[in-house]
């Protein structure tokens, strides 16, 4: 005789965030670190070529529950998520681990100075929330003696790796030199696994200019050609 077992499916209430606080509207950044996150995360959505669905933001808060103050990247990347509809709502303003139903994937640090604990109590904190990768960015060797580390988490916590592609994301970082927002520089970028850097929108639509003009300008030199051999083009 086959016993039917039912069971009971009970819906789980959603955690109270109405003391929460999301934005306390205070400006901490400075110009380079305002401009460098705003490259990382803009180049993302003007020309990853991916199908996954992901949320990329800068200076927005990460709440592991809803009881431990959030701890809050210069920039962070989740895969396989989406952003609630209804944004404006309390439950849906941060990054809500328990919303998202997953940690974010890749968290980017930009060293200011000596006392951000960016290699300290921030590593220990991305390791516990398990957050697959994190990147440290220190351009001015403050607390590290290279530019960029980047750590892969392993089941004993986080391990410096020399390869900056991370293959679980299909991406990679790289450091640029070159002009964003009118300024001359080394910057941090993404970049596929040849290296190639993803545009941001500028640089996308200046490169469609680029090849709009290479076109015209081999259409007009054809055109000359055909002229000079009494052809004529418009024919």
């Amino acid at each position: 005789m086959v016993e039917m077992i039912i069971t009971e499916v009970v819906e789980v209430e959603p955690p109270d965030v109405s003391h929460i606080v999301t934005e306390d509207d205070t400006p901490v950044d400075n110009i380079f670190s305002a401009k460098q996150q705003r490259l990382l995360v803009r180049s993302l959505y003007a020309s990853w070529a991916t199908e996954r669905k992901f949320v990329a933001d800068s200076n927005v808060g990460i709440f592991t529950t809803p009881y431990r103050p959030a701890i809050v990247p210069d920039m962070f990347l989740s895969l396989d998520v989406e952003i609630a509809e209804d944004w404006f709502a309390q439950e849906h303003r941060s990054y809500f681990i328990w919303e998202f139903g997953k940690p974010p994937d890749l968290v980017v640090e930009i060293v200011s100075n000596k006392k951000g604990g960016e290699n300290g109590k921030k590593l220990d904190d991305y390791a516990r929330m398990n957050v697959w990768y994190y990147a440290i960015y220190d351009p001015q060797l403050l607390i590290q003696n290279q530019v960029l580390q980047l750590y892969e988490l392993r089941a004993d916590g986080y391990v410096p790796v020399k390869n900056w592609f991370m293959e679980k994301i299909g991406l990679g970082l790289t450091l640029w030199d070159g002009r964003y927002e009118s300024r001359d520089g080394q910057w941090l970028r993404w970049c596929d696994k040849e290296g190639h850097v993803l545009l941001t929108g500028e640089e996308v639509a200046v490169a469609e200019r680029e090849r709009a003009d290479k076109e015209m300008r081999r259409a007009e030199a054809l055109a000359a050609k055909l002229r000079a051999l009494g052809i004529d083009p418009d024919a």
